[in-house]
């Protein structure tokens, strides 16, 4: 039998949605934190694949989710690329910076970053071995607008200044920048398909700071191009697309770039989306992830209003961000239970 997640992925409509969490490996698992402190720190989990396969495995022990989401960052692309990364402890992490053509310089071919993430498809390799046989397998990236935000600033900031700044003030660098990240991005997830991934998702955080123009050719384009050429070298793996935050930018994502499903952030209503993003195809989403720490009977009832809005067209049930590191796991499985009882 096809697994559920790809049912909803070529168009199905089903009576029940298939369910995963963006995040749902975690630091709100105390499992997952018993493994983090195994490893010793964040980036030696993500380059661990015993490890990194193990926090990935941990929520579908527990809850029996229709997707695992292979554990890794979307930072590990530019520190193959040659960045400087490190975490700082409560604060996140911190990159060198990007801020000409010198700099640019200094990086490595789109090509040439195998040797530092050979270890994340060993945990992919890992990871199809060990799942259920029904479970989907689900490979990442971050989108290059995102992925340049924080090479360019160092770190993550609240509205991606200082990438619009160099956009604006140096173009030619930006869309250097911008073109090394699709083709790095396109190497990536084209050898986590070869490892093993079912399904790729590309997530852009901050793709609702770009704005008219901008949007066009820093978060389509650059989406276009990396599903365009996954798709001719893997025509029957299904892409993901969140263009976060995008408002009404959603409506024709997925026409605009090949996606077979558009990942939704909670800014918007599922009714909404029924209207004017589900009429081209299926959708993920779009759960409010402060349901996960409050939980109640507003939990229960926000599950289900969504589910049943997108009913009548193919849907993933999802939050629409990451869950945080203050949900309760008791309110995971509530979400889950008011889903397929919706």
């Amino acid at each position: 039998m096809t697994k559920l997640m790809l049912r909803a992925l070529g168009g199905e409509t089903l009576d029940t949605p298939p369910i995963w969490m963006m995040r749902q490996a975690g630091r709100y698992l105390p499992e997952y934190r018993a493994t983090r402190a195994r490893a010793g720190d964040f980036l030696s989990l993500c380059y661990n694949p015993e490890l990194a396969a193990e926090v990935t495995l941990q929520p579908i022990r527990r809850f029996g989710f229709d997707a695992a989401i292979l554990f890794a960052d979307i930072l590990l692309v530019p520190q193959a690329l040659g960045a400087d990364l490190w975490f700082v402890t409560g604060e996140g992490p911190r990159l060198s910076t990007i801020s000409g053509a010198r700099d640019m310089a200094r990086l490595k071919p789109a090509d040439d970053i195998d040797d530092r993430l050979s270890p994340v498809y060993q945990t992919l390799r890992l990871l199809s071995e060990e799942l259920p046989r029904d479970t989907t397998l689900i490979g990442f990236a971050g989108a290059p607008w995102t992925v340049a935000t924080y090479m360019v600033a160092g770190r993550g900031t609240k509205d991606q200044g200082p990438a619009h700044q160099l956009k604006d003030q140096d173009r030619a660098t930006f869309v250097a920048l911008i073109d090394l990240i699709t083709e790095a991005t396109i190497h990536y997830l084209s050898r986590q398909i070869e490892a093993g991934a079912d399904v790729v998702k590309l997530f852009d955080s901050w793709a609702g700071s770009l704005k008219g123009r901008d949007f066009d050719d820093f978060a389509v384009e650059p989406a276009r191009r990396i599903i365009q050429e996954l798709k001719h070298r893997h025509p029957s793996v299904p892409i993901i697309a969140f263009p976060r935050e995008a408002g009404q930018r959603y409506v024709g994502f997925a026409h605009a770039t090949g996606a077979d499903c558009v990942a939704l952030d909670n800014s918007v209503s599922a009714e909404w989306a029924a209207a004017n993003v589900q009429v081209d195809g299926c959708v993920q989403g779009n759960l409010d992830p402060r349901h996960m720490v409050t939980g109640g009977p507003d939990l229960v009832a926000e599950a289900q209003r969504i589910t049943r809005s997108l009913r009548n067209g193919p849907h993933i049930f999802n939050l629409g961000h990451g869950i945080t590191p203050d949900a309760d796991p008791d309110n995971v499985a509530r979400m889950i239970d008011a889903v397929r009882t919706a």
